[in-house]
């Protein structure tokens, strides 16, 4: 069996662009590391990107967090990047909204291959723990995994937060 690291939405607009913050820079070394680590043992890295379009504000998102953001095509969605190239030969999810529907289809599909499943990445108490909960849905069985040090939010209590709500779910924080 081997392992599964999701990295989630490290894009350009979460760390120095339209909701960038500085903590969000804090945690590209680590992750940088643990997708090398997972490579270098042979396990499973995929990623995300959230994905917007010109008509955002026009959507259920846009109308609540007025702020555009990651629009594909524009700087702000690529990835950052000093992950780019480690990323460039992995499996993308593209997400329009915070959790991604195809990657839990992929999980769920393949859970019985996987002995773990870490997740990491931006933002913690929105679009890293919305898709947490959707590889626990789909992998009940599975040790899922949420690395304290790797997520982050502009905020810390709502970090903590998201972080206490994965522990509640009988997710691994360490």
């Amino acid at each position: 069996m081997r392992r599964l690291l999701i990295v989630v939405d490290m894009q350009k607009d979460f760390i120095d662009g339209a909701l960038g913050f500085e903590e969000a820079k804090d945690i590209i070394p680590g992750i940088a590391s643990k997708i090398s680590e997972y490579k270098s043992s042979g396990d499973e890295v995929v990623y995300t990107l959230d994905t917007h379009f010109d008509n955002y504000m026009d959507t259920m998102e846009g109308k609540k967090l007025p702020v555009p953001h990651c629009i594909k095509g524009s700087e702000g969605h690529k990835l950052c990047d000093e992950l780019c190239g480690l990323l460039s030969d992995c499996r993308v999810f593209e997400k329009f909204t915070f959790g991604s529907m195809e990657l839990a289809r992929y999980i769920e599909d393949n859970c019985k291959e996987f002995s773990s499943i870490e997740v990491c990445g931006l933002v913690s108490n929105i679009c890293v723990i919305s898709n947490t909960v959707l590889a626990k849905a789909a992998a009940p069985e599975t040790e899922i995994i949420v690395d304290s040090k790797l997520t982050s939010c502009f905020d810390p209590k709502l970090t903590e937060a998201a972080l206490d709500i994965c522990r509640s779910i009988h997710v691994t924080v360490v």
